[in-house]
């Protein structure tokens, strides 16, 4: 078992070089400058761009901060359904999976946090269907949000506001109780227990509005991940408080979008509707959406990969110091 979590870990890691490669090559690395300050001198014209670290660590900060509602509303799931489920191995199981979204197949995401989290207390198949569950509940919450901005703000643009409806229809539906029944039982064949299936059926619409609720709350804060993310480029024109649906709509719709496209982390598709987004609802040029999309894929992925060396390897070094 040692050396397969290091496969594992070593499987990750290669597939998120490709990410780091993609994101990194929009970056004229020798003509960038860094600045500790929040509001960086800007450099004259064909001098280079200039970067606020500040707001770099403010946007992978937001970034973990904003899933904290979905590792809660995990361990929430976890329990509805009978599992005894401990806020800090929910929380190290749901933080380090992020990394398997990486690799090809979405499988890894599972993987990672049933691997995590599996004990005496949790069964196996109820935790993998719980980690599709929240998934599902949080793309469905962003995608309806995000046409409910496009119908409002962008009246014209049906391709996106039907677009978003679909997103929604496809991640949200198999989250409804009798839906995610009729869904677990199919997909039975004869491999759950009868225990494990009443513990799926314990699923309700309780659940499901907590979730909705956690999820709004998340897409809130990492429509301010996005907002730092301008910061951080110099886009400083556009207060958070005044724009808040515009930054919802952008982050929401590209993550969900990126998210459906089963292409591991979502990377160009996630990128090139975060770009569009931003030209639609900001009407932002292209050199500065493309600099705070790359700007936003590069922080956080390093934050994910921060607070994995944090949660991972503290853990397997403690335990390794136990078994010695």
């Amino acid at each position: 078992m040692p050396a397969v979590k290091v496969l594992i870990v070593l499987l990750v890691a290669w597939f998120i070089r490709d990410t780091l490669q993609e994101a990194c090559k929009h970056f004229d690395w020798k003509a960038l400058r860094f600045s500790f300050s929040p509001h960086p001198s800007p450099l004259p014209k064909g001098e280079g761009t200039s970067f606020s670290i500040f707001w770099m660590f403010a946007c992978g900060g937001t970034y973990l901060l904003g899933l904290l509602p979905a590792g809660l509303y995990w361990r929430h799931v976890l329990r509805a359904l009978g599992q005894e489920a401990r806020l800090g191995e929910t929380l190290r199981a749901y933080y380090v999976g992020h990394l398997g979204k990486y690799v090809p197949g979405k499988a890894m995401v599972v993987i990672l946090r049933t691997g995590l989290i599996r004990s005496h207390r949790i069964d196996t198949a109820v935790a993998a269907v719980s980690v599709f569950y929240e998934t599902l509940t949080m793309m469905a919450v962003g995608a309806c949000l995000a046409a409910a901005v496009v119908a409002y703000q962008l009246r014209g643009e049906h391709v996106l506001f039907w677009g978003s409806l679909a997103m929604m229809a496809v991640a949200g539906l198999p989250t409804l109780p009798p839906v995610f029944r009729l869904v677990t039982r199919a997909l039975r064949l004869g491999r759950l227990g009868e225990a494990t299936q009443q513990n799926l059926d314990r699923l309700g619409y309780r659940t499901l509005l907590y979730g909705w609720f956690s999820m709004t709350v998340l897409w809130i804060i990492m429509a301010l991940s996005l907002w730092t993310a301008f910061r951080a480029v110099g886009v400083t024109q556009f207060d958070f408080l005044d724009h808040v649906p515009e930054f919802l709509a952008a982050v929401a719709l590209a993550v969900v979008g990126g998210f459906l496209s089963f292409i591991p982390g979502g990377l160009g598709v996630r990128d090139l509707l975060l770009v569009e987004l931003l030209d639609k609802l900001f009407r932002l040029p292209a050199a500065p959406a493309t600099l705070a999309s790359a700007l936003l894929r590069l922080v956080w992925l390093v934050a994910e990969l921060l607070i994995f060396a944090i949660l991972y390897f503290r853990t397997w070094l403690r335990s390794m110091g136990k078994r010695l």
